[in-house]
């Protein structure tokens, strides 16, 4: 879908640091965000990797409720 090309350019895990180029936030904001489950990651030993789909689901939550 449209809205969703500027995704394009990431993998389909994504870094935290790719969170916060992508929403415009800072580190700790995305921190919380992973922290409190808002946006859905998987923690490998110390670090987080967030399937590009848990993002999109995050963004456009109304799109997750259709399917």
């Amino acid at each position: 879908m449209m809205k969703y090309r500027c995704l394009d350019e990431y993998g389909e895990a994504l870094l935290p640091s790719d969170l916060k180029e992508i929403l415009h936030v800072g580190k700790n904001t995305v921190y919380k965000l992973l922290e409190e489950g808002k946006i859905k990651s998987i923690r490998i030993g110390s670090s987080y990797r967030i399937p590009k789909q848990n993002l999109i689901d995050y963004l456009y939550p109304e799109d997750a409720s259709n399917e």
